[in-house]
């Protein structure tokens, strides 16, 4: 149903009775889209509740005469309301990642905590990989993700297999270096990792999660990446 929803499109909705809270646009709202909701609330424009509902932010007023699915702007600021609530809606708890599942990477002090969701065949990682080359004092933790393909499969459980798992993923992610390793230990792990991706509802790679467990999908810039790394608890 929501795919049908086109990006900043208003979809009419039939005549309903007034809303009185939150509670009751949820309801309301499942009623008609047949999805669960994962929250409503109030926002402070228009009058309009913020929907959460599969994986998107919709909005809608009490009456849902309306639903706008599409990006909200500040007026005023200029800030992407609808991004900055999605960074937030998205958040985990770093601390709640099973990390002994990741490829482990320690530079430097290591003080500093960065972990993706990577495929070896996604060309957008190979880049990341690249730009974040000279990152120093951090501690990279890499969630083999093999999404793309049988083969990307096939490889992340060669990396998993690997006598230095961290040097076998970089060199074929920075310099396309054949992988050795056999894939025939327990790679148990790697799809443990693909089964917390879901459950996470990553849904593309890289994504990255910070020690203050926002989301960033995409490679993201080597400057950007530096700044929210600083931004840390404890590295401010």
């Amino acid at each position: 149903m929501l795919k049908k929803l086109l990006p900043l499109a208003l979809v009419a909705a039939l005549s309903v009775p007034a809303l009185a809270d939150e509670a009751a646009v949820k309801k309301a709202i499942e009623a008609k889209l047949g999805s669960t909701v994962t929250s409503v609330s109030k926002s402070s424009y228009l009058g309009l509740y913020e929907v959460y509902v599969d994986g998107q932010i919709l909005y809608t007023d009490e009456k849902l005469t309306a639903i706008i699915a599409g990006t909200l702007i500040d007026g005023k600021t200029m800030k992407n309301v609808t991004s900055e609530r999605m960074a937030k809606l998205t958040a985990i708890k770093f601390s709640d990642l099973p990390l002994e599942l990741a490829v482990k990477q320690v530079r430097g002090d290591g003080k500093r905590v960065l972990a993706s969701f990577e495929d070896p065949n996604c060309g957008y990682c190979k880049k990341l990989a690249k730009d974040i080359a000279t990152l120093d004092n951090v501690t990279l933790y890499t969630f083999l993700y093999p999404i793309l393909s049988p083969d990307s499969l096939e490889k992340s459980n060669q990396v998993w297999c690997s006598a230095d798992k961290a040097k076998a993923w970089y060199d074929w992610m920075r310099d396309s270096k054949a992988l050795s390793g056999k894939g025939d230990c327990d790679t148990s792990p790697v799809q443990k990792s693909v089964e917390l991706g879901h459950r996470l509802a990553v849904t593309g790679t890289p994504t990255l999660f910070f020690a203050d467990g926002e989301r960033v999908p995409g490679a993201v810039p080597l400057a950007q990446i530096e700044k929210k790394l600083d931004q840390a608890p404890g590295n401010r």
